[in-house]
């Protein structure tokens, strides 16, 4: 049994076939991998291809062989090739690194210029740039030993046109040389673009035909696109099979810029919702982006009305045109282009492959450039969800996305109101990198608009927070300017933008219930993106919206499991108005904070946040369902807060008297001097700690510091932050140091000091701990001159 493994067709149409070849012998299994190189006209018969080489002959440890095979295969086949790209890590990823040398690989392989293949209707043709060749994505059956049969050439362009009689000149309208000039020279940022808008007005002209045999009981007609490139005569030709036109016809509709037979036909049609639904020529001006590349421009048409005559079409864009009736005209459309100098690249079959690739690969009717078919995908998103198979979804992901991973969540989206919208959506299942998250671009959805592509990556259409989406919109509501390429901001596009937003926070809460610990992991690895949708977003219910997407730890819950806001609102007390949280780096240092230790006093739940965003995220949320979210170091400074009694756990006489703490109240102010604001006694609500630092606005401040770099000091701190020292009078070092700063001043204080930095890192308010460690030492010192 053999297995096909790869298939590249070159320029000069040869074959090389990577193939893995079972053989049993004498008992013992074998693979043998082969690697063929041929001729067009010799491609099925072994014996005579050149450079036929046997690169391996391993026993039967197949991943181990496999490993070590496959690179050396592949390193041959880029050398062949000519490909000076990186083999798919997704085919190969346990690669070895031994390979054949170029010497060898040279003698066994002589390939043509490298031209990608391009596989047959119903096979995917994932071509990819960083492949060195193209690859299967759909696995093929077809013994090793017999190579694909070629597909016959397809197509109806021919020289049959001939003029007959003269020619009649026109001139273009006065505001159409204007228009055709800005058409030409500056409407659109890119030339290749005049591919798509022929193409897409030959679909246009395919669709009106199709609608009219709708109408004509048994007639029947192909409905194709033929393209032709011609790099000796520098030409490109276009040619559908569509509805043609009249000698009127070219008048009007090729005279007159932003006039085209598309918005009459929607006219006569707008009762008709399927029909008018389907017209992609919309956009008025397609036709005239020829002169973007074209010195002169020839049009032979011929209408499908009955014994309708031929005409042909001529202009070289300076103001005026030219028509004559014409013979061997067939049905519909054809458009030859004779290329400008600086534009003869495309009359180059590949370069005209690449762009149809790149716009029109999912137009509905079959495109053929020079004969080879060419669009073979399917327009997924036009489909029906349950029409489409996983492996199809996997496919189009990795196609879309140039990926090699699986999408973790599919989302297909379709709706005809308040929009009209065909859409599907992918989350990535890697992990995304720092340059993911950091980078700047919006959206990586591309937007068609019926099936023909609009943009690559359509920044408007979703908030930028969700740019880690991969996927496809397809609306035919989408406003278009003149050149189809940039967006029109307006009330529908933003429209069009909440919808999608919207359904797809919809779809995530939908799937966090199905699959907790599946959307735990999502979360885990996309989590600064929901964050950062809450701080950009400037609509309170859109925050809340994505706010319920966050997830945190809680104090009411085993350590791992995670909740959510809408969960602790649920759990909330009769009359309680706040939602608690503390930020901490992780649960044990949360534990044992002082701040946490004051709210465990007060019975409520906290939420634990332990990523660094979390903190600003919630600060700009502020609320979430009417109930304000406080952090639990704002909490304690607020005068509701201080007015409320605790049961003091120590007897007084295990305190502090008011007049001990007094005077050492004093003498701390004395030695801290400008690093604090205030010093005061804390209402008993402290056991385990002996003091704790308190700001308004705590998390406000530490952002601030964080961000500004400012404040590097103890008294710079103090300037901005303005912090009050609050001491446990009874903890036993706050009792010790008022006892030794009568008896040892120098080692009260050293306590003090580090009892006040301790207290700044426990708030987060300081980061940099090193100053400490000297006088951590004299401390250690002091400590053992007791001993």
């Amino acid at each position: 049994m053999s297995y096909f493994l790869f298939h590249w067709m070159s320029y000069a149409k040869s074959h090389v076939i990577i193939t893995i070849s079972r053989q049993a012998e004498d008992g013992h299994l074998f693979y043998v991998i082969f690697m063929r190189s041929c001729g067009s006209c010799q491609h099925a018969r072994l014996a005579c291809v050149p450079g036929s080489v046997v690169l391996s002959l391993f026993p039967s440890c197949f991943p181990p062989f496999l490993c070590v095979a496959m690179s050396r295969c592949l390193s041959l086949a880029r050398f062949a090739l000519g490909s000076a790209h990186r083999a798919a890590p997704r085919l190969v990823p346990r690669l070895g690194t031994r390979t054949l040398s170029r010497s060898s690989a040279a003698a066994a392989l002589q390939v043509g210029q490298q031209k990608k293949w391009s596989s047959g209707p119903g096979v995917w043709s994932s071509e990819r740039a960083c492949l060195g060749f193209s690859q299967r994505s759909r696995y093929s059956t077809q013994e090793a030993e017999k190579e694909p049969e070629e597909e016959p050439l397809h197509t109806i362009i021919s020289d049959t046109e001939a003029v007959q009689g003269s020619f009649s000149k026109h001139e273009f309208q006065a505001e159409t040389k204007k228009l055709l000039d800005i058409v030409a020279r500056s409407l659109y940022s890119e030339k290749e673009v005049f591919i798509r808008e022929l193409i897409s007005n030959g679909s246009d002209a395919l669709e009106k035909l199709r609608h009219k045999l709708m109408t004509a009981e048994g007639a029947t007609a192909p409905m194709e696109l033929h393209l032709q490139t011609d790099a000796v005569k520098g030409t490109f030709t276009i040619q559908d099979t569509g509805i043609g036109m009249t000698q009127e016809e070219l008048v009007a509709n090729l005279g007159t810029i932003a006039r085209s037979g598309s918005k009459a036909f929607l006219d006569a049609l707008q009762n008709q919702a399927e029909a008018s639904s389907t017209i992609i020529g919309q956009f008025g001006v397609g036709f005239y982006s020829a002169f973007m590349v074209a010195d002169r421009v020839d049009v032979y048409s011929r209408s499908a009305e009955p014994d309708a005559p031929g005409y042909k079409w001529s202009s070289d864009g300076s103001g005026v045109f030219e028509i004559a009736e014409a013979t061997g005209v067939q049905q519909g459309t054809k458009i030859v282009l004779h290329l400008k100098e600086d534009c003869k690249e495309f009359s180059s079959e590949d370069r005209v492959k690449e762009v149809v690739t790149k716009y029109s690969n999912f137009v509905s009717f079959p495109i053929f450039l020079n004969g080879r078919r060419l669009n073979t995908l399917q327009a997924l998103w036009m489909m029906g969800p349950k029409e489409i198979s996983d492996w199809q979804h996997e496919e189009f992901y990795r196609y879309i996305a140039q990926a090699y991973d699986k999408p973790r969540y599919t989302l297909h989206y379709r709706a005809d109101a308040p929009l009209n919208i065909r859409s599907i959506f992918y989350v990535p299942e890697t992990k995304p990198s720092m340059f993911d998250v950091s980078r700047e671009m919006g959206s990586s959805v591309a937007l068609y608009s019926r099936k023909v592509l609009i943009q690559t990556k359509a920044a408007d259409i979703l908030p930028k927070w969700l740019r880690f989406l991969r996927g496809v919109v397809d609306s035919e509501d989408i406003p278009l300017n003149l050149s189809r390429e940039l967006l029109q901001e307006s009330a529908l596009i933003r429209k069009l933008r909440d919808v999608l937003q919207q359904r797809i926070i919809r779809f995530l809460l939908d799937q966090s219930k199905k699959e907790p610990e599946k959307y735990s992991s999502f979360f885990e690895d996309y989590g600064l993106f929901m964050r950062e949708g809450i701080v950009t977003t400037q609509e309170q219910d859109v925050k809340e919206d994505i706010a319920k997407l966050l997830r945190f730890e809680s104090s009411a819950l085993p350590a791992g499991q995670q909740t959510n806001l809408m969960e602790y609102g649920s759990r909330m007390k009769a009359g309680t108005r706040n939602i608690y949280y503390l930020c901490a780096p992780n649960r044990h240092l949360a534990e044992h904070s002082p701040y946490y230790e004051a709210m465990k006093k007060k019975d409520m739940e906290v939420l634990f946040c332990y990523e660094q965003f979390d903190e600003l995220t919630l600060l700009h949320l502020r609320e979430f369902d009417k109930k304000k979210l406080i952090s639990v170091e704002t909490d304690i400074v607020v005068d509701h807060y201080k007015e409320e009694k605790f049961e003091d756990s120590k007897p007084a006489s295990e305190r502090l008297t008011q007049e001990q703490a007094d005077d050492l109240l004093a003498w701390m102010k004395n030695c801290l001097g400008p690093r604090v604001t205030n010093i005061k006694v804390l209402t008993p609500r402290l056991d385990t700690h002996p003091a704790m630092i308190t700001v308004l606005e705590m998390g406000a401040a530490r952002h601030f510091l964080r961000t500004q770099q400012l404040a590097r000091t103890a008294e710079e701190r103090a300037q901005i932050l303005q912090p009050t020292l609050e001491i446990n009078a009874g903890h036993d070092l706050i009792k010790k140091m008022h006892s030794l700063k009568d008896t040892d001043s120098e080692l009260a204080g050293l306590l003090l000091d580090q009892i006040y930095d301790n207290a700044m890192i426990a708030a987060g308010l300081n980061d940099d701990p090193r100053p400490m460690i000297s006088r951590l030492n004299d401390l250690l010192t002091k400590a053992l001159e007791k001993h």
